[in-house]
């Protein structure tokens, strides 16, 4: 059994949340707080969670002070953040402050459900909107980056990535190992690669090796 803590300041919210999991048969909602102090007192009463869904908004300390706080009374403990907001940028600070898993509050009830489960058994979870903003993110980030790039770098690149050594390239180029070392090193630097391997990964993720 999955014992949750909810933490909630709205009560319609914590009822339909207590309702949901009581009908799954596998989750009980063992403790409801409506504000940071009612949290706290819960996990400093000696009573056993499994879980922590909290909303990031309450009266008191909330956010990520709050996520904060909830990792310093236990390390281990689980929070599953249940929010309103589903910007990239407040994922990533929850995450940053402790938070075990982030979810919105849009989404449907059997991804929450699955959320829950995930995160009790001491996986991650991610709701996939904010999945999907990161993929954008990193995607902008790296066509900025690709423009950056001269032509005999993204030459060089995608030669690399197809496994050449940098000698069959200078062969190829007809050009010294020596100025390849150097495209590549530049390459490197401009894209922020830490191996090879990264290189080849965005090179196929962006359909480069098909230009």
């Amino acid at each position: 059994m999955i014992r949750v803590l909810i933490a909630d300041d709205h009560v319609i919210m914590r009822n339909g949340l207590k309702q949901l999991c009581g009908d799954m048969g596998d989750i009980e909602v063992a403790g409801e707080a409506k504000n940071a102090d009612d949290v706290l007192g819960l996990l400093n009463s000696g009573r056993k969670f499994d879980l922590v869904l909290l909303d990031l908004t309450m009266p008191g300390a909330s956010g990520t002070d709050l996520v904060e706080r909830v990792r310093k009374h236990d390390a281990n403990l689980p929070i599953l953040v249940f929010s309103m907001r589903s910007e990239l940028q407040v994922a990533k600070s929850v995450f940053k402050a402790g938070a075990t898993g982030y979810i919105t509050k849009g989404g449907e009830e059997d991804l929450l459900i699955s959320a829950i489960r995930k995160v009790a058994a001491g996986e991650r979870f991610v709701d996939p909107a904010i999945v999907e903003q990161s993929i954008f993110e990193k995607r902008a980030q790296g066509e900025t980056a690709l423009g950056r790039l001269s032509e005999r770098e993204v030459q060089i690149m995608k030669l690399i990535a197809q496994g050449k050594t940098l000698t069959e390239i200078a062969a190829e180029l007809f050009i010294s190992i020596t100025t390849v070392c150097a495209h590549k090193k530049n390459l490197m630097l401009k894209m922020n690669f830490g191996s090879t391997a990264e290189l080849a990964i965005y090179v196929a993720e962006n359909g480069l090796n098909r230009i």
